[in-house]
């Protein structure tokens, strides 16, 4: 194939995922909305409905136990359930078409595939599913796929509306093996930042009494566990920027807005795995330290490139 036509693919590629990981969403929505709330109710109503007695009651008296009967909702919360797993085989499918466009266009433009802001987003949504995939896979954080699958489409939707760049060349400064160490680096803890972000966010919101959602701790050990995984990559990150600097400007370190922010992130979340260690912080105060720092991380990742002009702006929407 052409490089035209591998970059026309990986453009139908982004349009599946997204179709893909919308339908998902819904399907998880399904699964939390009648699922989740429909198995409190069931658990309910049938223990209300058992029996209490010391005696057998006589005949043609069906005593106090007798009731009109109540629908049984198992229907109802097996078809929730089942919307989940369907979605669940949709949100890998659309996994596969990510990752088909990542691929696509780095053989179209015969180059690691995040050389600007597009490919950049692109590749930390499939960062995102990524790492929810792989949670799902050892412990059942299936109520966080909606949510993912929410981001995930957004971040896509953005990338082809406002960032979308032709496939191409890139600037002399890419042309460098650091794209494949730094960037990804970067990319993978985005990805689980995003994931810990989305729990805390949820976290809140449960806080307000969505009782529909999962318990505040397995939230906030979610958000924890994906921070913990992400730091040392977001470290690693930064680190080989640094080194990437020396030899793409002779300096390792210069206060372009890009490398102030990364460090910033980089400080934000240090200090929520600080306090979490030190003071013991816990709840909600640990949560909103942690979307403190994933803002920093969005607008480090997304603001800097648009509304600030340094030497990492040939990353932004111009290509």
């Amino acid at each position: 194939m052409s490089a035209e036509q591998l970059a026309g693919l990986s453009d139908n590629f982004v349009v599946g995922a997204v179709l893909l990981y919308i339908i998902a969403m819904v399907g998880f929505a399904m699964e939390l909305a009648f699922g989740r709330a429909v198995l409190g109710k069931a658990a309910v109503k049938r223990a209300a409905r058992q029996p209490v007695t010391v005696g057998a009651p006589s005949e043609g008296d069906a005593g106090p136990e007798a009731e009109a009967p109540v629908a049984d909702p198992a229907p109802v919360m097996a078809g929730g359930a089942r919307a989940g797993r369907v979605a669940l085989v949709l949100a890998w499918i659309g996994w596969a078409a990510n990752l088909g466009a990542i691929i696509t266009r780095g053989l179209a433009v015969g180059r690691w595939p995040w050389g600007n802001m597009y490919e950049f987003v692109v590749a930390i949504c499939f960062a995102a599913v990524t790492a929810f995939l792989f949670t799902q896979v050892r412990q059942n954080v299936r109520f966080l796929g909606a949510f993912v699958m929410i981001a995930a489409t957004l971040g896509l939707g953005f990338a082809v509306k406002v960032l979308y760049t032709a496939a191409g060349p890139v600037v002399p400064a890419l042309n460098s093996y650091w794209i494949a160490i730094h960037v990804t680096a970067a990319i993978l803890a985005s990805g689980l930042f995003t994931l810990a972000g989305v729990s805390g966010v949820l976290f809140l919101v449960r806080g307000e009494g969505l009782s529909r959602l999962p318990s505040r701790d397995d939230l906030e050990r979610v958000a924890h566990r994906a921070i913990v995984l992400a730091f040392p990559l977001w470290t690693f990150a930064v680190i080989a920027g640094a080194l990437w600097a020396d030899r793409a400007w002779g300096r390792y370190w210069g206060w372009d807005p890009k490398e102030v922010w990364s460090f910033i992130t980089w400080v934000a979340y240090a200090a929520y795995l600080h306090a979490r260690v030190t003071a013991g912080w816990r709840g909600r105060a640990a949560m909103i330290v942690q979307l403190l720092a994933f803002g920093c991380l969005i607008f480090n990742l997304v603001g800097v490139n648009i509304f600030i002009s340094g030497l990492h702006s040939y990353a932004d929407v111009s290509g």
